[in-house]
């Protein structure tokens, strides 16, 4: 939390005189989007607990590794084609 806090304040404040942001925005931070994201994390973080407890160790890893690879893939992809 406190990191995402800092981060968050960094984008206002370095954002804050930004042209062409969109309304209802602050700096670099639209707070549409962090309302819906708050809203879904609401009810979906319930559901990650309790999937990481039933899970097997080694079955987390693989899909966690799968997604940094993932990840990475698409990062690489919009390096090479813009």
């Amino acid at each position: 939390m406190p990191i995402a806090l800092a981060g968050s304040i960094g984008y206002m404040i370095n954002g804050w005189g930004a042209e062409n942001t969109p309304d209802y925005s602050v700096g670099y931070v639209f707070f549409p989007a962090v309302v819906l994201i708050s809203i879904v994390s609401y009810f979906t973080a319930p559901v990650g607990a309790r999937l990481a407890h039933k899970l097997p160790v080694a079955t987390l890893k693989k899909v966690f590794a799968a997604l940094l690879v993932f990840l990475s893939l698409k990062m690489l992809q919009t390096i090479f084609t813009s």
